[in-house]
């Protein structure tokens, strides 16, 4: 038996949208079953689902930008390494016993390049959502990543990492096992790598989960992700304790890849397909390739030790501001 065709997941703003191709397909329908020609009229509308296409993503508020970022069918990190790599082994454990699903990485060929990849991976259903901890890494998840990045340093292969995840996990197991350590450890440790790292935002960067594999030369960002250091449900729990007012956190953590570049803090945002990566995963991919491949090779320019210092000088910038008198 066929399986069922799989239906859309909709956000509330692309309802319209929906709304407009549903139409065009009706009036196709209806045309083929009636033998009439109305191309010129389903040409009409097509051009105007495309303007209200661009028009809906390009002033998404902050909030509307999260719910993007968080789309289950979003490109993954293991979406992009099989877009991207010519060829890819996944490796595992932390050598400490633990293997996290929630942090996977390998090593890989970018256009003939060996590299290592890394990055937090979400699940597609509830089922491997659960499985994949909601791409929440423990500490082993951030000791394999250090184990690799170590391993691409020792060999002299760049290192890339996509960050996407809601925070680290906060489970008190976590703490048991050393959470804050371990992030700090790789936070100290990724500074002092010889080789080039680039870190790119594909979804949901959240605290100092994001910040475990985010020290690199360059930070890129996707269009409609978003890079935190709390999730603006988290943010209004705490301040106002109301978690109902995440939209006015989400105004007033800059989240944005818009707001974050403004500020100074990652240096390249990756323009998304009209509609969200998820609209097109493929273009995405093929954008994300062409920027990595742009920053490595500027980065190639550089020896180690200057790459060490404007990777210090970057972060230590990060938050400096002159008030004016």
């Amino acid at each position: 038996m066929a399986s069922p065709e799989r239906k859309p997941l909709l956000l509330d703003f692309e309802k319209p949208l929906a709304e407009l191709d549903n139409r065009i397909e009706q009036i196709r329908q209806l045309a083929e079953e009636n033998g009439v020609d109305v191309s010129e009229e389903i040409h009409q509308l097509e051009a105007r689902a495309l303007q209200l296409r661009h028009e809906i993503f390009s002033s998404l508020s902050p909030m509307q930008r999260l719910q993007v970022a968080r789309h289950p069918r979003r490109p993954s990190t293991l979406d992009y390494i099989q877009a991207i790599t010519d060829e890819w082994m996944e490796l595992h454990g932390d050598r400490r016993g633990s293997d996290d699903p929630a942090l996977v990485g390998g090593v890989a060929r970018l256009e003939g390049r060996p590299v290592v990849i890394l990055g937090h991976q979400k699940g597609r259903d509830t089922k491997d959502n659960v499985a994949r901890n909601f791409g929440m890494a423990s500490p082993g998840g951030y000791r394999k990543a250090m184990r690799l990045m170590e391993h691409a340093n020792r060999f002299g292969m760049a290192i890339i990492t996509f960050i996407d995840t809601p925070g680290a996990w906060p489970a008190v197991e976590a703490e048991h096992q050393g959470q804050g350590e371990a992030i700090a450890y790789n936070l100290r440790e990724m500074f002092r790598l010889d080789v080039p790292i680039i870190c790119t935002v594909i979804g949901e960067g959240g605290s100092g989960g994001a910040l475990g594999i985010g020290v690199g030369d360059r930070l890129l960002m996707f269009e409609h992700s978003v890079y935190t250091v709390a999730s603006p449900e988290a943010c209004a729990a705490i301040l106002w304790k109301d978690a109902t007012l995440a939209p006015q956190a989400a105004e007033a953590l800059k989240m944005t890849s818009w707001d974050l570049k403004n500020l100074g803090i990652i240096d390249q945002i990756l323009i998304e397909p009209v509609g969200g990566a998820h609209s097109d995963p493929l273009k995405a991919a093929e954008t994300l390739k062409t920027a990595l491949l742009e920053n490595l090779y500027e980065l190639d320019k550089l020896t180690s030790q200057q790459r060490r210092e404007l990777r210090y000088q970057k972060f230590r910038r990060i938050g400096v501001f002159v008030e004016a008198s």
